[in-house]
């Protein structure tokens, strides 16, 4: 008999240790979760042009493998100095509104930059710098890369891009994080992303 009570309070311990963990793992995705949708609905909204390729990735079907004007940073933007040493490095890129509506590099920094008046901060995924020399660019991502279309649909759209007329809509937070909003092909939004 105690040897049945035993294992039932035994049994009792590991339900109760795999709801905390399903709770933590829940809490954790809508975390991630809010987090994205936070930045959607509240984040300065920037246009930039593109040159991606079109890949497809078993788990979540077609993409659009993007590259931006702005993931090319010029070595001459960046104010405050460049590090010296090699190392793990985030780049922090001032965006200013152009005359066309699409938003370029006005400066760039290995420290965070200070707001200024209409202009958004973007900040670089971590990269390894091996140092730089003038002339040079910065090669940067910011986590907006990659875009997800219905099957079947990434050509098209690698075509228009081909012919100059893809533009993604970025929303970006205060703290640099970005997240696509929106693809636009000839200025008209084709793909809008739910905040959920």
């Amino acid at each position: 008999m105690s040897s049945l009570m035993a294992r039932l309070q035994s049994g009792k311990g590991y339900l109760i240790s795999a709801i905390i963990v399903a709770g933590f793992q829940t809490m954790i995705l809508g975390t991630i979760i809010q987090s994205r949708a936070s930045i959607l609905s509240n984040g300065a909204e920037v246009l930039l042009k593109t040159t991606p390729v079109d890949p497809r990735d078993f788990l979540r079907g077609d993409y659009v493998v993007l590259n931006y004007d702005i993931s090319t940073v010029p070595v001459e933007t960046v104010s405050g100095g460049i590090p010296a040493e090699p190392g793990e490095r985030t780049l922090w890129v001032r965006l200013k509104k152009q005359p066309d509506g699409f938003w370029t590099v006005s400066e760039s920094s290995f420290q965070a930059l200070p707001p200024q008046p209409e202009t958004v901060i973007l900040r670089s995924k971590p990269f390894y710098s091996g140092g730089l020399a003038a002339g040079d660019s910065i090669r940067a991502e910011y986590g907006i890369e990659r875009y997800y279309v219905p099957e079947g649909q990434g050509k098209p759209i690698e075509e228009a891009r081909n012919d100059g007329n893809v533009a993604i809509a970025v929303r970006v937070s205060p703290d640099g994080s970005a997240q696509i909003r929106s693809l636009l092909v000839d200025g008209k939004p084709v793909y809008d992303e739910p905040l959920y």
